[in-house]
């Protein structure tokens, strides 16, 4: 990447007035300022963190089947639940 020197900063000064005006550089240059400052803050705070946790390659594992209490069991094996059966 080639160097600027002083004719080309010159140049590059006076095509920027030319193509945003004098009372808009200073802004401009007063937020790429803050966009700099808050970027280099958050790598800062990146690199303090330290590096990323890993995540386990293994799945959970499921929870044990609960058994099933009540009437929804004996409908299911299709058989009538034990408080309806007559004796």
């Amino acid at each position: 990447m080639p160097n600027l020197g002083g004719w080309e900063i010159v140049i590059l000064v006076g095509v920027l007035l030319l193509l945003f005006g004098a009372k808009r550089l200073p802004g401009m240059a007063r937020s790429v300022g803050q966009s700099a400052r808050i970027f280099k803050g958050e790598m800062r705070g990146l690199r303090e963190d330290g590096p990323a946790p890993t995540v386990n390659a293994q799945p959970p594992t499921p929870t044990a089947a609960l058994p099933v209490v009540g009437g929804e069991a004996d409908a299911a094996a299709g058989t009538a639940p034990a408080k309806d059966q007559v004796a």
